[in-house]
């Protein structure tokens, strides 16, 4: 087996930055209800990514500034864990 990419380097980032999480959910109004559950009134862009080809699932991109990587991590498990949103990337 071939290692293509042995870094282990952790990402460093400089806050606060603008991040974007991609979300899969099974409607976008119920993405949309999860993203304001999540984020409250926090200043952010939403843009539709994709349909799945059944119309089962839509994905969004979700961009906002976030302050440190506590921030960034909460909100990541936040997303990931609302019963409306099926994936977060």
């Amino acid at each position: 087996m071939e290692i293509i990419n042995d870094r282990s380097d952790k990402l460093e980032l400089v806050y606060p930055c603008s991040w974007a999480y991609k979300l899969i959910a099974g409607e976008k109004e119920a993405l949309q209800k999860a993203i304001h559950d999540v984020i409250e009134e926090r200043e952010h862009k939403l843009v539709h990514s994709n349909n799945s080809k059944t119309g089962k699932y839509v994905s969004m991109n979700l961009e906002l500034l976030v302050h440190n990587e506590d921030d960034r991590n909460f909100i990541y498990e936040a997303l990931k864990a609302h019963s409306n949103i099926k994936m977060v990337l």
